[in-house]
Protein backbone atom coordinates (compact mmCIF):
# COMPACT_ATOMS: atom_id res chain seq x y z
CA UNK A 1 0.00 0.00 0.00
CA UNK A 2 1.37 3.43 -1.12
CA UNK A 3 1.72 5.70 1.97
CA UNK A 4 0.30 9.10 1.64
CA UNK A 5 2.19 11.97 0.67
CA UNK A 6 2.80 14.15 3.38
CA UNK A 7 2.89 17.50 1.20
CA UNK A 8 -1.00 16.48 0.70
CA UNK A 9 -1.76 15.51 3.61
CA UNK A 10 -0.77 19.05 5.18
CA UNK A 11 -2.52 20.53 1.99
CA UNK A 12 -5.65 19.43 3.19
CA UNK A 13 -5.06 20.27 6.58
CA UNK A 14 -4.49 23.68 5.84
CA UNK A 15 -7.69 23.97 3.46
CA UNK A 16 -9.69 22.57 5.90
CA UNK A 17 -8.97 24.75 8.40
CA UNK A 18 -10.21 28.26 6.80
CA UNK A 19 -13.23 26.08 5.76
CA UNK A 20 -13.97 25.58 9.25
CA UNK A 21 -13.13 29.22 10.35
CA UNK A 22 -15.16 30.53 8.09
CA UNK A 23 -18.40 28.10 9.21
CA UNK A 24 -18.05 29.44 12.50
CA UNK A 25 -18.03 33.09 11.48
CA UNK A 26 -21.71 32.23 9.45
CA UNK A 27 -22.82 29.97 12.45
CA UNK A 28 -22.19 32.99 14.66
CA UNK A 29 -23.91 35.81 12.08
CA UNK A 30 -26.62 33.66 12.07
CA UNK A 31 -27.13 33.89 15.61
CA UNK A 32 -26.90 36.92 15.84
CA UNK A 33 -29.36 37.54 12.85
CA UNK A 34 -31.76 34.98 14.67
CA UNK A 35 -31.73 37.20 18.12
CA UNK A 36 -32.53 40.40 16.12
CA UNK A 37 -35.17 38.71 14.05
CA UNK A 38 -36.81 37.72 16.98
CA UNK A 39 -37.12 40.70 18.43
CA UNK A 40 -38.24 42.43 15.44
CA UNK A 41 -41.17 39.80 14.37
CA UNK A 42 -42.43 40.04 18.23
CA UNK A 43 -44.38 43.83 17.28
CA UNK A 44 -45.41 42.70 13.55
CA UNK A 45 -48.54 40.78 14.26
CA UNK A 46 -51.72 42.07 13.22
CA UNK A 47 -55.39 40.54 12.54
CA UNK A 48 -55.64 41.45 8.87
CA UNK A 49 -52.37 40.36 8.09
CA UNK A 50 -52.71 36.80 7.02
CA UNK A 51 -56.18 37.54 4.85
CA UNK A 52 -54.07 40.59 2.92
CA UNK A 53 -51.27 38.12 2.16
CA UNK A 54 -53.47 35.24 1.32
CA UNK A 55 -55.34 37.52 -1.41
CA UNK A 56 -51.80 39.29 -2.54
CA UNK A 57 -50.78 35.06 -3.08
CA UNK A 58 -54.24 34.71 -4.75
CA UNK A 59 -54.27 37.57 -6.90
CA UNK A 60 -51.26 37.11 -8.80
CA UNK A 61 -49.53 33.53 -8.06
CA UNK A 62 -52.46 31.04 -7.48
CA UNK A 63 -51.08 28.05 -7.99
CA UNK A 64 -52.21 25.28 -11.32
CA UNK A 65 -54.91 22.92 -10.46
CA UNK A 66 -54.31 20.31 -9.05
CA UNK A 67 -51.04 21.59 -7.18
CA UNK A 68 -50.66 20.20 -4.03
CA UNK A 69 -49.69 22.29 -1.17
CA UNK A 70 -47.68 21.42 2.19
CA UNK A 71 -48.75 24.23 4.53
CA UNK A 72 -47.84 24.70 8.72
CA UNK A 73 -49.67 25.47 11.95
CA UNK A 74 -48.19 28.30 12.37
CA UNK A 75 -46.34 28.46 15.77
CA UNK A 76 -45.92 31.51 18.42
CA UNK A 77 -45.21 35.03 16.38
CA UNK A 78 -45.13 32.92 12.99
CA UNK A 79 -47.13 34.39 10.51
CA UNK A 80 -50.45 32.50 9.71
CA UNK A 81 -50.79 31.28 6.30
CA UNK A 82 -54.44 28.87 7.05
CA UNK A 83 -56.40 31.79 5.45
CA UNK A 84 -54.43 31.01 2.36
CA UNK A 85 -54.58 27.27 2.91
CA UNK A 86 -58.19 27.70 3.56
CA UNK A 87 -59.10 29.53 0.31
CA UNK A 88 -56.61 26.74 -1.75
CA UNK A 89 -58.65 24.00 -0.14
CA UNK A 90 -61.54 25.37 -1.18
CA UNK A 91 -60.30 25.75 -4.98
CA UNK A 92 -59.51 21.85 -4.75
CA UNK A 93 -56.05 21.19 -3.80
CA UNK A 94 -55.32 18.88 -1.89
CA UNK A 95 -53.39 20.44 1.66
CA UNK A 96 -50.62 18.55 3.36
CA UNK A 97 -48.59 19.61 6.98
CA UNK A 98 -45.12 18.58 7.97
CA UNK A 99 -44.01 15.79 10.23
CA UNK A 100 -40.36 16.73 12.08
CA UNK A 101 -38.70 13.77 11.85
CA UNK A 102 -34.95 13.50 13.83
CA UNK A 103 -32.49 15.95 13.84
CA UNK A 104 -30.37 15.77 10.55
CA UNK A 105 -33.52 14.56 8.15
CA UNK A 106 -35.92 16.04 5.43
CA UNK A 107 -39.45 16.71 6.66
CA UNK A 108 -42.13 14.55 5.70
CA UNK A 109 -45.49 15.55 4.44
CA UNK A 110 -49.14 13.79 5.60
CA UNK A 111 -52.52 14.81 4.09
CA UNK A 112 -54.39 17.14 5.92
CA UNK A 113 -58.35 18.58 5.17
CA UNK A 114 -59.55 22.10 6.82
CA UNK A 115 -60.69 21.42 10.26
CA UNK A 116 -59.31 17.38 11.25
CA UNK A 117 -57.69 17.41 14.48
CA UNK A 118 -53.99 17.26 14.79
CA UNK A 119 -51.74 16.18 17.65
CA UNK A 120 -48.54 17.47 19.24
CA UNK A 121 -45.52 17.31 17.26
CA UNK A 122 -41.51 17.86 18.27
CA UNK A 123 -40.58 20.95 19.23
CA UNK A 124 -44.13 22.38 19.54
CA UNK A 125 -45.61 21.08 15.86
CA UNK A 126 -48.75 20.15 15.51
CA UNK A 127 -49.35 17.32 12.98
CA UNK A 128 -51.91 15.84 10.98
CA UNK A 129 -53.23 12.33 12.43
CA UNK A 130 -53.37 10.88 9.10
CA UNK A 131 -50.83 8.53 7.42
CA UNK A 132 -51.25 9.27 4.27
CA UNK A 133 -47.66 11.03 3.06
CA UNK A 134 -48.35 13.19 0.39
CA UNK A 135 -45.38 14.70 -2.31
CA UNK A 136 -46.37 18.32 -2.13
CA UNK A 137 -45.64 20.38 -5.26
CA UNK A 138 -45.56 23.89 -3.84
CA UNK A 139 -44.44 24.46 -0.07
CA UNK A 140 -45.22 27.68 1.95
CA UNK A 141 -42.85 27.97 4.56
CA UNK A 142 -42.26 30.01 7.74
CA UNK A 143 -38.78 32.00 8.51
CA UNK A 144 -37.50 34.36 10.70
CA UNK A 145 -35.77 36.84 8.26
CA UNK A 146 -35.81 36.81 4.43
CA UNK A 147 -33.74 39.36 2.22
CA UNK A 148 -34.77 40.73 -1.74
CA UNK A 149 -32.04 37.86 -2.83
CA UNK A 150 -34.33 35.35 -1.35
CA UNK A 151 -32.12 34.21 1.47
CA UNK A 152 -34.09 32.77 4.23
CA UNK A 153 -33.27 32.77 8.07
CA UNK A 154 -34.85 29.70 9.80
CA UNK A 155 -33.90 28.29 13.09
CA UNK A 156 -31.10 27.09 12.86
CA UNK A 157 -32.16 23.27 12.20
CA UNK A 158 -31.97 22.93 8.70
CA UNK A 159 -35.39 21.10 8.08
CA UNK A 160 -36.11 23.11 4.49
CA UNK A 161 -33.28 23.42 3.11
CA UNK A 162 -32.72 19.94 2.87
CA UNK A 163 -36.15 19.03 2.37
CA UNK A 164 -36.28 21.71 -0.77
CA UNK A 165 -33.05 19.86 -1.99
CA UNK A 166 -34.85 16.37 -1.27
CA UNK A 167 -37.70 17.75 -3.92
CA UNK A 168 -36.50 18.92 -7.15
CA UNK A 169 -39.29 20.88 -9.02
CA UNK A 170 -41.15 21.74 -6.12
CA UNK A 171 -41.95 25.71 -5.65
CA UNK A 172 -41.04 26.77 -2.17
CA UNK A 173 -42.98 29.77 -1.60
CA UNK A 174 -41.43 31.76 2.19
CA UNK A 175 -44.44 33.06 4.53
CA UNK A 176 -43.50 35.99 6.07
CA UNK A 177 -44.46 39.85 7.55
CA UNK A 178 -43.45 42.23 5.34
CA UNK A 179 -41.20 43.59 8.14
CA UNK A 180 -39.22 40.85 8.74
CA UNK A 181 -37.02 41.77 5.76
CA UNK A 182 -33.73 42.77 6.44
CA UNK A 183 -31.07 44.04 3.94
CA UNK A 184 -28.65 40.97 3.66
CA UNK A 185 -29.09 37.86 5.29
CA UNK A 186 -26.47 35.22 6.54
CA UNK A 187 -26.04 32.45 3.80
CA UNK A 188 -23.99 29.75 2.96
CA UNK A 189 -23.96 27.45 0.01
CA UNK A 190 -26.17 24.53 1.16
CA UNK A 191 -28.87 27.21 2.26
CA UNK A 192 -31.90 27.19 -0.18
CA UNK A 193 -33.27 30.73 -1.84
CA UNK A 194 -36.79 31.06 -2.07
CA UNK A 195 -37.92 32.37 -5.54
CA UNK A 196 -40.84 33.90 -3.77
CA UNK A 197 -41.76 35.50 -0.72
CA UNK A 198 -45.20 36.31 0.36
CA UNK A 199 -46.07 38.77 2.77
CA UNK A 200 -49.21 41.14 3.57
CA UNK A 201 -48.04 44.06 1.40
CA UNK A 202 -47.62 41.71 -1.40
CA UNK A 203 -45.30 39.45 -3.31
CA UNK A 204 -41.75 39.82 -3.97
CA UNK A 205 -40.24 38.03 -6.45
CA UNK A 206 -37.07 36.87 -5.87
CA UNK A 207 -36.31 34.33 -8.82
CA UNK A 208 -38.11 33.30 -12.08
CA UNK A 209 -41.93 32.67 -10.33
CA UNK A 210 -42.56 29.70 -13.48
Amino acid sequence: MVAPHPFRQQESRVTEAPAAASDIVLQAAKAAARKLARARRAGLASAEAPARLAEAVLAHYAPPPGAIIAGYWPMGEEMDPRPLMLALASRGHALALPVTPPRGQPLSFRAWTPGAALRAGPMGTSEPFSDDELRPDILLVPLLAFDRAGRRLGYGGGYYDRTLAALPGAKAIGIAYAGQEMAEVPAGPQDFRLPLIATEAGVIVCGDPA
